[in-house]
């Protein structure tokens, strides 16, 4: 197990000068020791994984230096068009290294139990790496797995010396822990009780479509203390696991489907922010009702700070054409908010500003994917109150 300031020393020495990325859990002790090691202009938290690249290139661009880019390895897909066709040797030939943490990673034939997002991307890691040319070392807890010392310094070198990217592929447990700073918190209520009032106020006909992460498990428990067996709202929410910042889209390709009734999308700052466009498309569709919860922070993989840290998403929103708008921070003046977003003529923007974290005993949705989104699309053909 490598201490992350050591392996930043490694990466420093190299020539590593500028650092950006998005937030992963695996990674979280490395991201903790450079939020606390680097000031504003050497380390970036992007919006999403291409954006860091291209942050990375820019940098290149302006130095001549090597810039490091941390993702998870599900960021690679958001990654893929700038590594192939700006980065990539054939085309600028710009070096960079990626610090890609592994979830579901392989070992041998044998693959590590994760979320189901993150298995189909595991099994390929490695091998999509492969596919775009790019040479990476793998690093565990006993070190770098082909035995090489100055590995991590190889890597780098090979980088500049071929202008291309490479990539150091991290294992679980290869980082000893290393805790999060923590900032000013934006709210005063907590994310699950926020939920809990949204629920109770939207009532059973509206489909909710949920982000990735910890919003969707306890939207997820909210529901089972709520049915008590019943069975009320099965099937009324589609809990996005994986793709992170498209739960906007998807809530928004159903309301497009259905202009009779509203569909609620229940997303996430970090998630919004990672793919902001989806704004304008959402912000046209008159029956759309999008609930950002801001904490400020990427919640599920750390409590890292997001790109938007200071940022109020209402006005963007207005700008991005929603017809109704506001930002609500006390607990009292949620519930009669939630009703003038549902009764808003037109598309309606609220943005609820909660505290980071969640507790320690927040369970995980035990129904498989493909059997949620069968009941997902049940409801909707048959339009049920239950």
């Amino acid at each position: 197990m490598i201490e992350p300031n050591a392996l930043l020393d490694q990466l420093c020495a190299g020539g590593i000068g500028f650092f950006t990325g998005v937030p992963d859990s695996l990674l979280s002790p490395l991201t903790s020791a450079i939020v606390a090691r680097f000031q504003d202009g050497e380390h970036v938290v992007a919006a999403n994984e291409g954006s860091a690249i291209a942050l990375a290139a820019g940098h290149h661009l302006a130095t001549g230096q090597t810039a490091c880019v941390y993702l998870q390895n599900s960021g690679l897909g958001n990654a893929i068009n700038p590594l192939t066709s700006l980065m990539d040797e054939e085309v600028y030939g710009i070096p960079v290294l990626l610090v890609v943490g592994w979830r579901a990673e392989l070992n041998g034939n044998e693959q590590l139990a994760d979320e189901p997002q993150h298995r189909k991307q595991g099994k390929i890691t490695t091998g999509l790496l492969d596919v775009l040319g790019i040479p990476y070392l793998i690093l565990g807890p006993d070190g770098i797995e082909n035995g090489l010392s100055d590995g991590v310094a190889t890597l780098i070198s090979l980088a500049q010396s071929e202008n291309r990217p490479v990539a150091l592929v991290v294992r679980k447990g290869a980082l000893a822990t290393l805790t999060t700073p923590s900032g000013d918190s934006v709210g005063v209520m907590m994310r699950e009780d926020a939920i809990r009032v949204i629920t109770e106020t939207v009532g059973p006909e509206i489909p909710i479509v949920s982000t990735t992460g910890k919003a969707s498990r306890e939207l997820w428990e909210i529901r089972r203390q709520t049915d008590l067996g019943e069975g009320r709202h099965d099937g009324q929410d589609f809990l996005t696991v994986g793709s992170m910042g498209h739960a906007s889209q998807i809530a928004a390709g159903v309301a497009l489907a259905d202009r009779a009734r509203a569909v609620l999308c229940l997303d996430g700052d970090g998630a919004m922010l990672m793919h902001l466009g989806g704004l304008v498309t959402s912000a046209a569709i008159p029956n759309y009702r999008h609930v950002v919860l801001n904490n400020e922070v990427h919640d599920s993989v750390g409590g890292q700070p997001t790109s938007g840290v200071g940022l109020s998403l209402a006005p963007i929103a207005e700008t991005c054409g929603y017809d109704w708008v506001r930002s609500v921070t006390s607990p009292r003046d949620l519930p009669a908010a939630l009703k003038d977003m549902l009764a808003a003529n037109g598309s309606a923007f609220l943005e609820i500003m909660v505290l980071p974290g969640a507790r320690a005993d927040l369970g995980r949705p035990k129904t498989a994917p493909k059997d949620s989104k069968a009941a997902f699309m049940t409801r909707l053909k048959d339009g049920s109150s239950a």
